[in-house]
């Protein structure tokens, strides 16, 4: 009874105010179309797991170019799978 209690409470309390934005009016697409984005441009999600300090490397080398990590790892593997 005390956690429904608390989540009233806390459901209360996260009530939008007047006048602030709201977290859907953010420009960045929802994750369906941000999918159908990545779809269209022929991009796949494809998971792996790296070592923290190549991983590191990576947004580094990323940062300094001024571009995101998927289009460095994107270079790095061609350039390696093209060798």
């Amino acid at each position: 009874m005390a956690k429904s209690d608390a989540k009233k409470l806390m459901g209360k309390m996260s009530a939008p105010i007047i006048g602030a934005p709201d977290k859907h009016d953010t420009a960045a697409p929802d994750r369906r179309e941000q999918r159908k984005l990545d779809q269209a441009l022929g991009l796949v999600p494809f998971a792996v797991k790296l070592n923290s300090a190549l991983v590191l490397q990576l947004q580094t080398l990323a940062k300094a170019r001024g571009i995101d990590l998927n289009a460095q790892v994107a270079e790095v593997l061609t350039k390696g799978l093209a060798a």
